[in-house]
């Protein structure tokens, strides 16, 4: 829909050389006339310079590969092949303030610990060897396993294969923090951590769903989870058991936020992740939300119709949605259910009240969504 600016409440003087004269005057004290651009800077309803995009798995694997005798992780500091948005190269943003990568550390590869600002999560496409320390505690993950690394934690990672590489995606929301000048990074001074004895420890302390400890074993007072590693498995099998009983979103199929087991919020405080479900054929109504999402296919296929485009796609895919674009999904397979992993910045969103989402009506309508 498209709403006129030529109305009573938005700016619409019409220019003349009197004023074009005193717009230099006020430049000329680093200063400017609001009307100017306030329809600009106040637009009637989101317009994102983010455009949806697909990246394909089949094509960026074996330039990924090829990273791994191009460059030493060392010299990288993260030997990691970048998505970017081509609205929004200038950021190093996949979509919105949302950063995205492929990272790849080869058989029996460690890279040194350090720490920033910016809060960061994995999403584990290929290879079994993988493990991260994260503020000394480490982490051993696999496909489709997710792990969070909270910011201004201490962390490194590596591969203990010794004849695999292995993928994951990086997800962090470092353009935020830029755009918000905000940004740290420290170099660990011991370059390495010194892991704790028991690997997976949140995992085993936080991980038993519907049982949360007690005492002393159970203190948490930090922003995010405690839990730091969620593997696929139970994922998966919760996904499934939803999906036994209840129809699910029609928006989304049956997707599950995974959460801070003390608060039941979102993992971190600018960033939350879904995995979602959709059953075999099973296709979505269209709706839009504030906030940009990311999006892997962690199984199967299907199509997505992203502000009017359609993206096929197949498992290791990555694609994105801008803010307040119209999106829907559609499984391909009429016998085999389809899963994409996510994360997104609603926790912001949200915090700062700006949350608002839509759905299309049959008339070509839409109404908002409590």
């Amino acid at each position: 829909m498209t709403l006129s600016d030529d109305v009573l409440g938005r700016a619409r003087v019409t220019d003349n050389d009197e004023l074009r004269d005193y717009y230099e005057e006020l430049a000329a004290y680093e200063a400017g006339a609001l009307w100017t651009v306030a329809n600009k800077i106040e637009p009637w309803f989101p317009q994102p310079a983010s455009v949806p995009v697909l990246w394909r798995y089949a094509d960026l694997r074996p330039l990924v590969m090829r990273s791994l005798d191009l460059v030493k992780a060392d010299d990288a500091g993260r030997r990691v092949v970048m998505l970017t948005n081509p609205e929004r190269r200038d950021v190093a943003a996949a979509v919105g303030l949302l950063y995205t990568g492929l990272q790849i550390m080869g058989p029996g590869e460690s890279m040194t610990a350090h720490r920033h600002q910016a809060a960061a999560l994995r999403f584990v496409v290929e290879g079994e060897g993988a493990w991260t320390i994260v503020d000394g505690q480490k982490l051993k993950v696999g496909p489709r396993d997710f792990a969070i690394t909270p910011n201004w934690a201490w962390h490194e990672h590596g591969n203990e294969s010794a004849d695999t590489p292995c993928i994951w995606q990086d997800g962090l929301d470092i353009p935020l923090v830029n755009a918000l000048d905000a940004g740290f990074y420290e170099v660990h001074p011991d370059l390495y951590q010194e892991p704790g004895k028991v690997i997976n420890s949140s995992l085993l302390t936080y991980g038993a769903g519907s049982m949360r400890p007690v005492g002393p074993a159970g203190a948490w007072s930090k922003p995010y989870s405690p839990l730091f590693a969620y593997p696929w498995e139970p994922t998966y099998e919760a996904l499934l058991d939803a999906a036994k009983a209840s129809d699910g979103s029609p928006y989304d199929g049956v997707i599950m936020e995974y959460g801070n087991p003390l608060t039941g919020g979102s993992v971190m405080p600018t960033m939350s992740a879904h995995m979602q479900l959709l059953r075999p054929g099973e296709a979505t109504q269209a709706h839009r939300h504030t906030g940009s999402v990311i999006y892997n296919v962690a199984k199967g296929s299907g199509h997505s119709v992203i502000a009017g485009r359609r993206f096929d796609w197949s498992e290791g895919d990555i694609f994105c949605v801008p803010s307040w674009a119209w999106h829907e999904h559609a499984n391909a397979s009429a016998s085999e259910d389809a899963c994409l992993f996510s994360f997104n910045d609603f926790p912001v969103m949200r915090s700062l009240t700006f949350w608002r989402e839509e759905a299309s009506t049959d008339d070509g309508g839409h109404q908002p969504i409590a």
